[in-house]
């Protein structure tokens, strides 16, 4: 089951799970502990001021069933985000299984956000101010350095960018999150970590002086017909459109379609018909109740080996194997 909520529910239900939790063994002045909800899971997050405008969480929780989380378009901090366990979904791409995020100061879309049940989160977020970018790492003229502006966008639409976890980084998260100090010592600690582990983050981007090349923000209303797009794909996977004819459905060019699908799902849009021929295919064959040649025509292929290879490539396991039980090697991959 998938339980769906906006960003203002989710916080309403922490907030009312704090104020009936019992009281929590003492914590330092500069923290606040937060026990999940028992209505969506099992355990908790602390929140961590470490310097005026910078803030860290570490959280351990798995969820009862999966969450769609729907957040709005609204104003957003600049924040590097580390998980040890997990992985977590949105619109533009995956946090886990070998990514990390850095998420601009700016405007963030509208978007929606899938946390698995069977998935266990652990890891850190650090929130910061964009403007701190000076104080931690000052250009020449005392100011955000150019390479970093765009991590800094106020009114205009953030960047999302999702580096590698090298060991190097997630070494580093694993000292934030066993951090082995108390009081002003602990505080002291996670600052020096949190910023050695937000310039191992952007040492990624930065590597020879090179910056992500972002494409002009896209139009609401292109965005609009972008996800309608999604839509239509979504309801006809057996039979889809053709590129050209998807595009004219929803009223832009291909061309249009083509960059704008993959700057706001990070994917291209024949990958993304795919991934979900094959997570349905994959409902079908542990459903038991059709034959593998069944499910294949009911996702599109004709050719039992075109389907196979893909079925292979999208879950390391081939068809039949998933057909008698196998699992596959990361069987929580939806939005």
């Amino acid at each position: 089951m998938t339980i769906t909520l906006t960003e203002a529910e989710d916080g309403e239900l922490w907030d009312e799970a704090a104020q009936n939790s019992p009281p929590n063994a003492p914590i330092e002045l500069f923290e606040s502990f937060w026990e999940m909800p028992r209505l969506l899971g099992n355990g908790y997050k602390t929140d961590i001021e470490l310097h005026p405008h910078l803030w860290l969480t570490i959280f351990d929780y798995e969820h009862h069933d999966d969450l769609l989380l729907k957040l709005p378009t609204s104003n957003h901090p600049l924040q590097f985000s580390v998980l040890l366990s997990g992985n977590i979904k949105d619109d533009y791409g995956r946090i886990g299984e070998g990514n990390t995020l850095i998420s601009g100061g700016g405007i963030q879309r509208s978007m929606k956000t899938m946390y698995c049940q069977s998935s266990r989160m652990v890891g850190i977020d650090i929130n910061m101010s964009p403007d701190l970018l000076a104080t931690f790492f000052p250009g020449k003229d005392g100011g955000i350095p150019p390479e970093l502006k765009l991590l800094a966008k106020n009114n205009d639409w953030q960047t999302l960018i999702y580096p590698e976890i090298t060991p190097a980084i997630r070494f580093l998260a694993q000292q934030i999150f066993n951090c082995p100090y108390h009081g002003m010592t602990k505080r002291i600690y996670l600052q020096a970590k949190v910023l050695e582990l937000i310039a191992l983050q952007l040492a990624l981007i930065l590597e020879d002086g090179a910056t992500p090349q972002l494409p002009p923000p896209l139009k609401p209303e292109t965005i609009a017909r972008i996800h309608h797009a999604k839509k239509i794909m979504l309801s006809r996977l057996e039979h889809p459109p053709s590129l050209t004819e998807l595009a004219g459905l929803v009223g832009i060019s291909d061309r249009t379609l083509r960059k704008g699908f993959k700057e706001l799902f990070g994917t291209t849009v024949f990958a993304y018909l795919t991934q979900k021929r094959m997570e349905q295919a994959e409902q079908f064959l542990r459903g038991g109740k059709m034959s593998i040649a069944e499910v294949a025509n009911m996702v599109g292929y004709s050719h039992l080996g075109h389907f196979a290879a893909a079925f292979k490539r999208r879950y390391g396991i081939t068809p039949k194997e998933c057909f008698l039980g196998k699992i596959p090697f990361w069987d929580c991959d939806a939005v």
